[in-house]
């Protein structure tokens, strides 16, 4: 049986750079075995694409309403794209 295949990018909102929110993310998708990449936005949000099997990409989705312990987040903006399979790992995008 194969696992249902989710593509999934958050846009974060709160005081979300400046607290570690990039690498933590970065090491909570690898540690759940998903692929894709975080980046910080201009306008001080931070946006995460997460590519995988729908369990952990909700995990992470999940994870990202809370982050690391100095994050305080507002928001969380989930949009659904269909699954392409291009992401090999987990990056902070620059």
């Amino acid at each position: 049986m194969t696992q249902e295949k989710l593509r999934a990018r958050a846009v974060i909102e709160g005081r979300v750079q400046g607290v570690f929110f990039r690498a933590s993310t970065r090491d909570e998708a690898r540690r759940l075995g998903v692929n894709g990449w975080v980046r910080n936005l201009p306008n001080g949000d931070v946006e995460a694409l997460f590519e995988g099997d729908k369990g952990p990409v909700g995990q992470m989705l999940a994870w990202c309403y809370k982050g690391p312990p100095y994050a305080v987040v507002h928001r969380v903006n989930v949009s659904y794209e269909p699954f392409l399979g291009d992401q090999e790992g987990f990056h902070v995008a620059y």
